[in-house]
């Protein structure tokens, strides 16, 4: 049994997008208000207010103020727990000594998607039909694209920048599709050939001229969705900069470009879950360098083919996926040097390292005799790497 969610696009009608835009900003006046309280009480007294303490607040607040009473309490006490969560990732940041979470930063009305959280308190979330009914908001038409199973937790209701809605229901106790182990998860001692013709065991090499290149020697194409756009992106951000601010003109060339947006994020998703899904159905071990994307994408020649081929999100994927269908994921160190290795012999060809090696896409092994393609020797050596560090850990 797995949480799961399942999103679908949804049209809400002309007093239903109201109501949802209401809802929006009730959720950030909250927010915005919990977090200044929270501040203020920290900077003149040393305390933080805790959760408790903000929502008993919060409920004589809305009985002074009658437009919060309007929306879904529901989101409103969601909009609560996630400052708390924001303020706890932020203190968890600062005892570990990382930046990956800063302070609680206020919300935006101008930020471009807008979302909130309906909890499914005795069946007030369900699905009727080709509806699905939601708090306050009533029954919804949605494209159904898929069976929603296990049981519904919470509604996250959201708006993109070119005004399209979305509902993301989070489910538990769905059941997930367990594959049999193959039984050569324990078979550890592998052969050149065994590596190549092995096919419950994986190792991925990422790269740019190819997105993907398997230890099995195939190899996967980089559609590079957003240098394909770049142009219309370009000629839509000239006709968005030349509309005066405030017009109905300047509204329409703005979700004429969020939408090009949308279709690139769109396409660059299918690919890598169509991919990530083929490589966990098929294999028992999955082997992939733990890449540190934030890093290259300071430099400023690679940032952009970087961020379009979507590395992290794919091994994000991998990731939670293996954890539903009972698989294992092994990262092996970023510098480790699977490049350089003859995956034959294990000598390291000096050769390949720096910017000139970039360009040998082939290589002769100077102590065995093999010739290697760059990224199928790379990809069988993290293969090896990650059966070692599977074995250290069992």
């Amino acid at each position: 049994m797995v949480e799961k969610a399942y999103r679908f696009r949804w049209y809400p009608n002309d007093d239903q997008k109201v109501l949802t835009n209401k809802t929006f900003g009730c959720k950030r006046h909250i927010y915005n208000r919990y977090l200044e309280k929270r501040s203020s009480a920290y900077k003149n007294d040393g305390y933080s207010l805790k959760l408790r303490e903000c929502d008993k607040d919060m409920t004589k607040y809305k009985e002074e103020t009658a437009w919060l009473k309007e929306v879904d309490s529901t989101a409103l006490q969601a909009a609560i727990q996630d400052l708390d969560q924001a303020y706890q990732n932020f203190f968890s940041s600062q005892k570990k000594g990382d930046k990956k979470f800063g302070y609680p930063q206020p919300k935006s009305k101008h930020d471009n998607r807008q979302s909130y959280r309906s909890k499914n308190n005795g069946n007030t979330i369900r699905l009727e039909g080709e509806c699905i009914r939601i708090p306050k908001l009533g029954l919804i038409r949605y494209a159904k694209s898929k069976e929603v199973q296990g049981r519904i937790l919470n509604a996250t209701i959201s708006r993109v920048p070119n005004g399209k809605y979305y509902i993301s229901l989070c489910c538990t106790d769905v059941e997930e599709e367990m594959i049999e182990k193959t039984g050569s998860v324990n078979r550890l001692a592998w052969t050149a050939h065994e590596l190549r013709s092995c096919s419950s065991h994986v190792g991925i090499d990422l790269g740019l001229k190819d997105f993907a290149t398997d230890s099995n020697g195939e190899k996967y194409e980089n559609h590079k969705h957003y240098r394909e756009n770049e142009s219309k992106m370009k000629r839509a951000q000239r006709r968005l900069s030349r509309k005066p601010k405030g017009s109905s003109n300047r509204n329409k060339a703005r979700i004429r470009l969020a939408t090009i947006h949308e279709t690139i994020k769109n396409r660059r998703m299918d690919d890598l879950h169509k991919l990530s899904h083929k490589t966990v159905k098929e294999n028992d071990i999955i082997c992939i360098e733990d890449l540190n994307v934030k890093g290259m994408k300071r430099n400023h020649k690679l940032s952009k083919s970087v961020s379009d081929v979507g590395w992290g999100e794919f091994a994000r994927q991998l990731e939670y996926k293996c954890k539903w269908r009972g698989k294992t994921l092994v990262k092996i160190d970023r510098f480790y040097p699977s490049t350089q290795l003859c995956n034959e012999c294990g000598f390291k060809n000096e050769a390949l390292k720096g910017k000139e090696g970039l360009n040998i896409r082939e290589w002769l092994c100077p102590n065995c005799g093999a010739m290697h393609d760059r990224d199928i020797n790379a990809a069988r050596n993290i293969l090896k790497e990650g059966l070692r560090l599977y074995k250290e850990s069992i």
